[in-house]
């Protein structure tokens, strides 16, 4: 199988409408494992979106694959976890399911951590055992450890969080 051309952008402010479409198959992969809303139109509600492009701190990339969108990645400081402001927080990750089992998440992910360096944390549901089966590998295989993952509840479900640390590669 061809490697695929990856681009990661920061995504303007025009291109909300686009987040907008993608959070929407994201949510409903997402609402597999949680309890999504939806609104009175059907549409899944994620309020934070307009904030990655008013508070500082925030990121909002689209990813490409060979020219077509592929999905997106949503970092922001700040640790849900221990209310830590230096932390990265991968606060959303998707890619199309036409791009998984491609190496195209690990690349992105990896791009994104080379980009943004320093103390980052992943949440998982742990319900959602693919995702936790992917950031298990693909931070264990980037930092070149096993991370001790910490397991924790929130509002009634069980996540879990990988800490670790990333340099900027020249």
């Amino acid at each position: 199988m061809a490697l695929v051309k990856i681009e990661i952008v920061p995504a303007a402010m025009e291109q909300a409408p686009i987040l907008a479409n993608l959070l929407q198959l994201y949510a409903h992969d997402f609402s597999e494992f949680h309890d999504v809303e939806t609104g009175a139109d059907g549409r899944f509600i994620y309020n934070p979106l307009p904030l990655y492009w008013s508070e500082p701190g925030r990121h909002p990339f689209l990813v490409w694959a060979d020219g077509k969108l592929a999905g997106f990645v949503l970092v922001k400081r700040g640790s849900e976890i221990s209310g830590d402001g230096n932390v990265w927080d991968m606060a959303e990750f998707f890619v199309l399911r036409a791009y998984r089992r491609r190496s195209v998440g690990t690349r992105i992910a990896y791009e994104v951590w080379r980009t943004l360096p320093g103390v980052w944390e992943v949440r998982v549901m742990q319900s959602n055992v693919a995702a936790l089966n992917f950031w298990t590998r693909v931070i264990s295989e980037f930092t070149g450890e096993n991370i001790d993952a910490v397991c924790f509840e929130k509002k009634g479900e069980s996540w879990t969080v990988f800490s670790f640390e990333t340099k900027r590669v020249p």
